[in-house]
């Protein structure tokens, strides 16, 4: 009761929405291109208009994906915690899970549809990440020994089976666990018309789907140990162990230096790339010279890179849409291109994920600038700053607008991530680490982690900081001890 009343208090007033209040957000400084700092707003007020209170559920208020107002989909409220982590005071990004958690595992009564139950789930590393971004031990403690929701979940994803009913509404399961792999399905993957697979796609085992249980795994391991569970922490790293092993034997093609889908029948690879590669690389699962190559492919202009990077098939494919996107053969979608930005840092290719990041936001920008309506778009154009559009039914259809939605996440998290440069932010060590790779007058005002609320912004020469407690400030590897107060740094 108490979240939610502090939500409704937030938010809300006797019921109804209060104006959007910019004091309680990061406020980004960009002297270099204030283009992309107006994107950033728009999205926040676009993320703020999909707060919604809905009765006969367990969160309420939540956050709406803005695409249905009667379902919700895991993997879009999963991302889109990674930008509500900035303002957890406002948006109820975290306690959205619940509405997940809750029907699933508890049997708890929801009126909203949980449209794929089987839905990419990496629970755990949102978390994780939230956790870090909050310090907040009380919930963790919650999650993890008392409710044991990341555990459940991660047992009950393993036992899903195709056709399997549940009390709550939903469309059917295909998730099939064969023990070194995952047969799934475009939609319930969430890649709704990918080419992988092609006519042999009953008999795929995913790779992200193996990729994704390890993830979950590793990071339950690494909130158990955070959380004091130790027997937890060790059950859970030995899975992701196993798991890593099997991904390393099977889906690994040396030859192109790829982690491929594999058939059933004889462990073969198919060979169609997309970006869902890079959920092996965040589990951190490929050896540094894997990685490396791993990471060419991000770079390369005829793969995921070039001037509008993350497409969602590499370029060099034959079912590539070059001119529309056609949703999942092309079109460049925001949560896959941020998953596989954070991939790349796990590894230090800090240049690749910043570099396509510019390009990302240029392009989004752009497209804000030029294309009506103006807004922010459910995908992108492979070729151009335009939304994708997809052929369904013989036509083409332009994608949602107003999409924010996991869309924010490019606008809000890798703007302050990789264009700012604030790559880390850690409220457990009490340390922001800027890779401060821009000239001019930028950085960030009101940045909360924790208790801890701060403005680090670069004057040509020297950075001005002015906090509210003591903290340790990494700026491209040289840490400052920061004060209360206001502070110069000379960075000459």
């Amino acid at each position: 009761m108490l979240i939610l009343f502090m939500f409704l208090s937030a938010a809300f007033v006797y019921g109804q929405k209060k104006p959007f209040d910019r004091s309680m957000i990061p406020q980004p400084v960009f002297e270099e291109n204030p283009e992309m700092v107006d994107l950033y707003w728009k999205a926040w007020e676009l993320a703020y208009d999909h707060i919604k209170i809905q009765d006969s559920i367990p969160q309420s208020p939540y956050m709406d994906e803005a695409f249905n107002d009667d379902a919700i989909w895991i993997w879009d409220t999963e991302f889109m915690v990674l930008f509500c982590k900035y303002s957890p005071k406002l948006f109820p990004g975290i306690e959205s899970l619940n509405n997940f958690y809750k029907p699933i595992l508890n049997k708890d009564q929801s009126s909203l549809s949980i449209h794929h139950p089987d839905n990419p789930p990496f629970f755990a590393w949102v978390e994780h990440d939230y956790f870090k971004f909050t310090n907040d031990y009380a919930h963790l403690n919650q999650l993890v020994n008392n409710d044991q929701f990341l555990q459940r979940h991660y047992q009950w994803f393993e036992a899903l089976k195709p056709g399997m009913q549940f009390q709550f509404i939903h469309r059917p399961v295909r998730i099939n666990n064969k023990g070194i792999g995952y047969n799934w399905n475009g939609v319930q993957s969430g890649m709704d018309n990918t080419p992988r697979g092609g006519k042999q796609m009953s008999k795929l085992l995913w790779v992200d789907a193996m990729a994704q249980q390890a993830l979950s795994a590793l990071y339950i391991s690494k909130l158990a140990a955070v959380a004091g569970n130790n027997e937890v922490a060790v059950k859970y790293k030995l899975l992701y162990n196993e798991k890593k092993a099997i991904i390393n034997k099977f889906y690994w093609d040396e030859k192109d230096g790829f982690y491929y889908d594999i058939l059933e029948t004889d462990s073969s690879f198919v060979k169609v790339r997309t970006p869902a590669v890079y959920w092996v690389m965040l589990a951190e699962i490929p050896s540094k010279e894997q990685a490396a190559r791993l990471a060419e492919y991000a770079n390369n202009p005829t793969e995921f890179g070039g001037t509008y990077p993350w497409v969602t098939v590499s370029r060099n494919d034959k079912n590539f849409n070059a001119e529309y996107g056609d949703y999942w053969r092309g079109g460049i979608w925001i949560p896959t291109a941020y998953m596989a930005t954070k991939a790349l840092e796990k590894y230090g290719y800090f240049q690749i994920a910043d570099d396509n990041a510019y390009k990302l936001l240029s392009q989004m920008v752009q497209t804000y600038k030029t294309y009506k309506p103006a807004t922010i778009w459910e995908c992108y154009n492979p070729s151009k700053p335009e939304p994708s559009q997809r052929i369904f039914k013989d036509k083409l259809e332009v994608v949602r607008p107003d999409f924010c939605g996991w869309s924010a996440l490019a606008p809000i998290s890798m703007f302050i991530e990789n264009v700012l440069g604030f790559h880390t932010v850690d409220a457990q060590s009490k340390t922001v680490e800027w890779h401060k790779q821009r000239e001019g007058i930028y950085g960030i005002k009101n940045l909360q982690f924790g208790d801890i609320v701060t403005d680090i912004v670069a004057c040509e020469s020297y950075v001005e900081v002015a906090s509210n407690s003591r903290f340790t400030l990494i700026i491209n590897g040289k840490k400052h001890t920061i004060k209360k107060g206001k502070q110069r740094i000379d960075i000459n």
